[in-house]
């Protein structure tokens, strides 16, 4: 018994004088790596990301502390509410770098609260990974150096849905968008893409109040234009309230298609897979995709009771691709981490044959273009999408032949 008792102390030591020299041999600000959560929790956007976003990045911060020695007990993740109003998200996020320490921003939902923390992140030097804003103007023409467009982008959503609902039939589009940046950039690459499929809007789109409840007036006008797709571009609650009025004015008994830009797993599940049955949308993940997938969406649910939304899953992706390479660089110093992202490949549960372009902090990777099901053919509880295809990473997103990204 006391040699065996002996033989544990031995192994004990041993294993903190090793996991000692690898923490002295990796350098971090104030001991410790600080990731900040810059979300939406109360808003609109709070189901699909908010504090299921804030578990997630716990989760790969707890996960990669498990499999890192040297970084057990330095990873602590701070979530902060933006209210998706830009000049909150840029307060916030100077508040979070300046007062709290934070190494990392991640998440970013609303693309006018990622554009400005974006561009706190590059004035204070730290990176930012944005997985839930979807301007394609994060890797064009106000793309940074610290800054890394994670899981999708308008150009992505648009390649994918407004390619193949009108490579289906759904020549003529009418198109309503949230008047922020995130829908005014998806309204031109949708009407882009549209017409490079061969289709056409009957009319020129029209932006809506942001955040909205009340769509009755562009129903009605989708009535008397009578196109093939009443295009909806609107996200999180305000896509609930158009789909539940599109079913209410009953524009599909009218033979009015309905596509959609953004479609989170929240969104169905507020209304019900019937009221959305048939619609096509574009994701980088879903819950069920395959085994690692469930594997994964398994622990999340048992973490934080509900299914995760695929932003919610990105998030955990980012996070941990943050962190292993603050491992590779054996620092949290900015510059030398955004060397070890850049260029590099990888492939996990979410971010299938996944590269970092160096070019412009585009993340591409495989995406899926799906179709949501009638209720009666879900074989269980949120198995919502049917895969109609996947689109491999490297024609899912703007190629850099057409990048104004001057980094």
């Amino acid at each position: 018994m006391q040699k065996k008792t002996l033989s544990a102390l031995v192994a004990t030591a041993a294993l903190a004088a090793v996991t000692g020299a690898l923490a002295q041999s990796v350098k971090l600000s104030d001991n410790m790596v600080k990731v900040g959560v810059l979300t939406d929790l109360s808003g609109v956007y709070s189901e699909l990301s908010g504090q299921g976003s804030v578990k997630a990045a716990q989760m790969a911060a707890d996960d990669f502390m498990a499999a890192n020695p040297a970084f057990r007990g330095k990873v602590q993740v701070i979530g902060v509410d933006h209210q998706n109003k830009a000049d909150v998200a840029s307060n916030k996020a100077a508040e979070m770098i300046d007062r709290q320490n934070v190494d990392m921003l991640v998440d970013m939902p609303t693309s006018s609260a990622a554009l400005a923390a974006s561009e706190v992140a590059k004035n204070k030097k730290v990176v930012a990974m944005v997985v839930t804003g979807g301007t394609t103007a994060l890797t064009n023409e106000k793309c940074n150096k610290y800054t890394f467009h994670y899981a999708y982008d308008n150009y992505m959503l648009a390649n994918g849905t407004g390619s193949a609902v009108t490579k289906r039939g759904g020549k003529t589009w009418y198109i309503i968008y949230p008047n922020y940046a995130f829908g005014q950039d998806l309204n031109r690459q949708m009407t882009a893409a549209i017409q490079e499929n061969g289709g056409k809007l009957v009319a020129p789109s029209d932006a809506t109040p942001f955040p909205n409840t009340d769509f009755s007036s562009y129903l009605l006008k989708a009535q008397g234009l009578k196109p093939k797709i009443f295009g909806t571009m609107q996200a999180g609650a305000d896509l609930v309230n158009v789909v539940k009025q599109y079913n209410e004015f009953g524009l599909k008994n009218q033979g009015i298609g309905l596509g959609i830009g953004l479609l989170f797993e929240t969104d169905v599940a507020a209304l019900g897979q019937d009221a959305f049955a048939g619609a096509i949308a574009t994701v980088p993940w879903f819950w069920n995709l395959d085994a690692r997938s469930r594997v994964w969406a398994a622990k999340f649910e048992k973490a934080f009771g509900k299914k995760p939304t695929w932003a919610q899953a990105g998030v955990y992706s980012a996070t941990m691709t943050y962190l292993q390479a603050v491992a590779r660089a054996k620092t949290d110093d900015s510059d030398a981490v955004v060397k070890a992202l850049e260029g590099y490949s990888f492939d996990d549960f979410f971010a299938r044959n996944a590269t970092i372009r160096p070019q412009d902090h585009r993340v591409i990777l495989d995406v899926h273009t799906v179709q949501v099901k009638p209720k009666a053919q879900a074989k269980e509880a949120g198995d919502i999408f049917t895969r109609v295809s996947t689109i491999p990473a490297a024609k899912a997103f703007m190629p850099l032949t057409e990048s104004k990204c001057k980094m």
